[in-house]
């Protein structure tokens, strides 16, 4: 017990020699890293001191006061808690926000976000008067970065203000793809506002009522399509019903047919889900919480079938992903299974059972049962 110990007082020595501020971004970094998969050694104990010292004194890493909230709150209809590499061309990362407002705050609109600031400030209980505010400023920073990331030069200069505060590329793209939002702002909002609070069904008027108000917004403001998906999809009771957009909108079940249709991105949205709750799965095995595990895998499998009974997928890109995606998942379930039979022997796993994914076709079991054969061959014969 006592190397642990040791251990554990020399990453507290070693924090301690870095200011709050560098601590807070060190977190945001390892949990970025960890919510893609990074196991390194010693990550979970560094998060878990980290996150212990900012719930001690009641703050939070890189948090941004209610004048940077109001400023970046057209952006909460297509918000996700996800790492900024797994969000998709309709989504920002909440965790680009703090990045982004040290960067324009520190590196590129000093002046300009201290006026703000401190003029918010002054009115923050005056929700009109604060909101006004933050537009206008939405709108000088808008104008500044649609000059400075015309050029390459300008481009690699935000770029390398960015690596100051985040190791991640992608929270550059999350904030071009913030002032795409900005850009477009009224006319999301009008299509948010349109939308029924909740659609049980995307089908017959749901599904045409939809499509006439992306066609209106795509009219204006194509680049912002993709986050009218994102928008639409968290107003779906069944989220992969996105899909319709794209397969109910031609008289083919063509995965080339259906590429071509306006909002074909939906299809690669609902792949997202299922990445998504991939992820979900595999922290719910990791924590041994096999009911959680059953639900989502129940999920997992629905949309699945959904795909392959709307679309013919074949060798096109969205069939290969799939087919990538349920490998992955299948081998997280086999190792999940293969570690329960290590402890308790050769009892049926309650997650590998057939009534699960019934959709699946006897030819598809098949596949699988001798590919894992090849697998057990080529682990007990030497190379």
């Amino acid at each position: 017990m006592a190397q642990p110990d040791q251990a554990s007082a020399q990453l507290k020595q070693y924090l301690a020699q870095f200011a709050p501020q560098v601590r807070g971004r060190l977190l945001a970094e390892l949990e970025r890293l960890h919510a893609l998969g990074d196991n390194s050694p010693r990550t979970e104990e560094l998060i878990a001191l980290l996150r212990a010292e900012f719930r001690g004194n009641g703050q939070g890493p890189e948090r941004i006061g209610d004048p940077a909230r109001v400023f970046f709150q057209p952006l909460e209809p297509v918000l996700i808690d996800s790492a900024p590499e797994r969000a998709n061309s309709g989504q920002i990362a909440r965790g680009s926000l703090a990045p982004i407002w040290t960067l324009l705050k520190t590196e590129l609109l000093t002046t300009m976000t201290r006026e703000y600031v401190t003029n918010a400030g002054k009115v923050i209980a005056n929700k009109p008067e604060v909101e006004k505010l933050a537009a206008g400023f939405q709108k000088k920073a808008l104008g500044y970065l649609d000059g400075t990331l015309r050029t390459p030069e300008g481009s690699a200069k935000v770029r390398d203000a960015l690596r100051m505060h985040t190791s991640s590329p992608a929270i550059f793209d999350d904030l071009v793809k913030m002032f795409t939002v900005f850009r477009a702002g009224g006319a999301l909002a009008g299509f948010d506002r349109a939308l029924p609070p909740k659609i049980g069904k995307l089908e017959g008027r749901a599904l045409s009522d939809v499509q006439k108000q992306l066609n209106a917004l795509k009219a204006k403001h194509a680049d912002a399509v993709p986050f009218a998906l994102t928008i639409v999809a968290r107003r779906l009771a069944a989220p992969w019903q996105l899909m319709y957009l794209a397969t109910k909108a031609v008289e083919s079940k063509a995965a080339a047919a259906i590429s071509a249709t306006p909002y074909a991105l939906a299809v690669s949205m609902v792949l997202d889900q299922i990445d998504d709750k991939r992820l979900l799965l595999g922290a719910a095995l990791k924590n041994n919480r096999v009911t959680v595990a059953k639900g989502i895998l129940k999920e997992i499998y629905a949309v699945e079938t959904a795909l392959k009974a709307q679309i013919e997928l074949g060798d096109s890109d969205w069939g290969t992903r799939l087919r990538d995606l349920m490998a992955q998942v299948a081998a997280a379930l086999d190792a999940e299974v293969e570690a329960s039979r290590a402890e308790v022997g050769q009892l049926s796993h309650v997650l590998s059972s057939a009534d699960l994914r019934p959709a699946q076709s006897l030819k598809e079991r098949l596949a699988q049962a001798v590919q894992k054969g090849r697998t057990m061959i080529a682990e007990i014969l030497p190379a």
